[in-house]
This record gives structure tokens, C-alpha cells and sequence, in this order.
């Protein structure tokens, strides 16, 4: 009997909750449940073990998230566009994306943040508006006129919604009786982002990661 065959004989309703959760969404925070999110971290290496030598997926978790990484596809009928995946397809809103990853990065080293910290980090809007039209126009300096600070929020404005729905990102509502402008509207950034490195995971800014239309 493996490891994880004896955790889940003696403590099935645990383990059961916990590879629902593992399953239910991209990432598992541990905000989302503490109790079973713990619980995991005490026994990743059977949790790990278990996906590995059962589907070849591997676990990834620190102190604030846990997910799945699926290295392959094996039903070929189901294509990228069938997947609901985070993902974006045009040219400037794959770019947004590495800015606010680079955005996020430049925060941590500012407030010299950890992942161990309770608490995550947060921005107003307008500061990532500025900090990514600053580098639009550094990475495409013969654009200037095709990125006003105007053209930078229509890009951003569509890329927003979907950070929220895959959970990079937390908008934090006002009070009820309180009325704030867009760019005052505060952001939290979310564990999953710890997970997601620029240089890892694009190419040269410059280049073109996704099509433009």
C-alpha cells in the first residue's frame, strides 16, 4: 500500500475534499479553504506522488496556492479553441499581460513583498495604466501616436475582466456610499501571479507573441 492509499484510508473525507478542490479551478488558494489547503501542504509529497504516478501531473503549491500543471492532451478531438483556458490571442492584450507581470514583479521589489506574507499585494489602476503605457511606448517608440493613454486603457479594459475570472486578480469595491473614478479602483494582486515569471515564459517584448488585430 503507497503512501497516499494509507492518507486516504484513514482520513478519506480529507483527501477527497481536497482532490475536489485540486480539480474544481486552475489554482487553490489558501484563502479558499485554510483547513483543507493546510492539509495539503502536510502531505504534498503523497498528494504529489499521487498525480504523478497516476495521470503525470505535476503539483505545484507554496505557501499561498496549489495547482495542477497538465504537461500534455491525450484526446486530440478536443482542440485549443474547445478549452476553456486562459489565454489571449491578440498581440497588444498578450503584451498587457506581460506588463502586469512585470508590473507586479516591480512591486514586490518595492515593498521587498514574499509570497509567505499574509497579505497580497495591491494597486490602483491608474498606476498599472501608467506604467504600461510608459512601456508600450518604449517597446514601440514609432507607435507613439497609436498609444495615448487612452489607446493603452482600451487595451486594458477587456484584459481586466478576464484576470478577475481566472483569478490573477481581485477587484476591491468601494464602499456603497463612496463614488471613485476608474483609475482609483483598487486591484488585488492574487497568489496564482507568483506562479507566472516574464522571462520564463515570453520572448522579447518587442516581438510578436500573439497576432495583432
Amino acid at each position: 500500500m503507497s503512501a497516499f492509499d494509507t492518507l486516504l484510508h484513514n482520513q478519506k473525507a480529507r483527501v477527497q475534499a481536497v482532490l475536489n478542490i485540486l480539480l474544481e479551478g486552475p489554482y487553490f488558494y489558501k484563502t479558499d479553504h485554510e483547513e483543507h489547503f493546510l492539509f495539503l501542504r502536510r502531505y504534498q509529497r503523497e498528494f504529489a506522488a499521487f498525480f504523478d504516478e497516476t495521470f503525470g501531473w505535476q503539483l505545484v503549491a507554496d505557501a499561498k496556492c496549489a495547482r495542477l500543471y497538465k504537461p500534455e492532451w491525450f484526446n486530440d478531438r478536443i482542440t485549443p479553441s474547445n478549452r476553456d483556458l486562459f489565454s489571449f490571442t491578440r498581440r497588444d492584450e498578450c503584451l498587457a499581460f506581460m506588463l502586469l507581470l512585470e508590473f507586479f514583479e516591480s512591486r514586490l521589489e518595492e515593498e521587498s513583498a514574499s509570497v509567505e506574507e499574509p497579505d497580497n499585494i495591491r494597486f490602483r489602476f491608474g498606476d498599472l495604466l501608467l506604467y504600461a503605457r510608459s512601456r508600450f511606448l518604449e517597446i514601440f517608440p514609432e507607435q507613439t501616436s497609436g498609444y495615448s493613454e487612452e489607446d493603452v486603457r482600451r487595451i486594458l479594459r477587456p484584459v481586466m475582466p478576464q484576470l478577475e475570472k481566472y483569478r490573477f486578480l481581485a477587484k476591491l469595491d468601494p464602499p456603497d456610499d463612496e463614488r471613485i473614478e476608474q483609475d482609483d479602483t483598487i486591484y488585488e494582486c492574487l497568489p496564482a501571479l507568483w506562479h507566472y515569471s516574464v522571462q520564463r515564459i515570453s520572448r522579447p517584448l518587442n516581438e510578436d507573441p500573439c497576432s495583432r488585430e
